[in-house]
């Protein structure tokens, strides 16, 4: 890329990232109360997002195959273990992944 395509590039990402930051301000001003559909989405949408983050993780795990899907079915059991005992996400994910990372380093 030439100097001024990088420069353009740059700019481009800049005004998209400021779009995406300011527009929900733009759109719902603090003084204006919440559309119900809006409300709706944010109700919803995390526990969606979750839920098809997992089946995107393991929907090619084979159990007729290779290490029968074991280091997934520990990963996954730890994940829920330490959300009911912490109740903190990021630590449900973080701990789930690198017992994963572990197991299939490792052992598998």
């Amino acid at each position: 890329m030439t100097l001024a395509q990088q420069i353009i590039t740059i700019v481009v990402i800049i005004l998209g990232t400021m779009l995406t930051r300011f527009l929900p301000f733009l759109i719902f001003p603090a003084g204006k109360p919440t559309p119900k559909y809006i409300q709706y989405l944010g109700r919803v949408l995390p526990a969606a997002v979750f839920g098809l983050l997992v089946i995107y993780c393991l929907k090619d795990v084979s159990i007729l195959a290779g290490n029968h899907g074991l280091p997934e079915l520990a990963a996954v059991t730890v994940v829920i273990a330490l959300h009911l005992w912490k109740k903190q996400m990021l630590l449900s994910i973080a701990g789930g992944t690198v017992c994963y990372m572990l197991l299939v380093q490792l052992v598998f």
